[in-house]
């Protein structure tokens, strides 16, 4: 993988680590920032933990796949958001929900990005 490629490959990870910290230590902040409010009880403690665990698996997963340049690390960020941007619509078309369209379209481009990542690693059987 080339260096610049490199670099803003290792940002989108750290992003995405510091959004699944944030939502452990910030939750308000965090859930502010992508539109959500708060739940209650337990509702609050699945949306904190579960959130928390798609960007740090996300974040981890991209870093593992830049770090050692093993692109199947690629694979389960590709799923990952490629079902969250599934998930979207089908809320909207079934579940009454706003359609998320710039969320979407942001999970779609990491998707591509992340395969066109995962085609500049050296073929070397993995």
């Amino acid at each position: 993988m080339n260096r610049a490629l490199t670099i803003v490959t290792f940002a989108i990870s750290g992003l995405f680590l510091i959004m699944g910290l944030l939502w452990l230590i910030s939750p308000a902040f965090v859930g502010q920032r992508l539109g959500m409010e708060l739940l209650q009880g337990t509702g609050l403690s699945t949306q904190i933990g579960d959130l928390s665990a798609f960007f740090i698996t996300l974040g981890s997963c991209i870093l593992a796949g830049v770090i050692t340049q093993n692109k199947m690390w690629f694979y389960p960020a590709m799923m990952l958001l490629g079902f969250a941007a599934i998930g979207r619509i089908l809320a909207w078309l079934f579940h009454g929900a706003d359609l998320a369209t710039d969320k979407i379209v942001v999970e779609a481009f990491l998707v591509g990005f992340l395969y066109f990542n995962s085609t500049k690693l050296a073929p070397r059987g993995n």
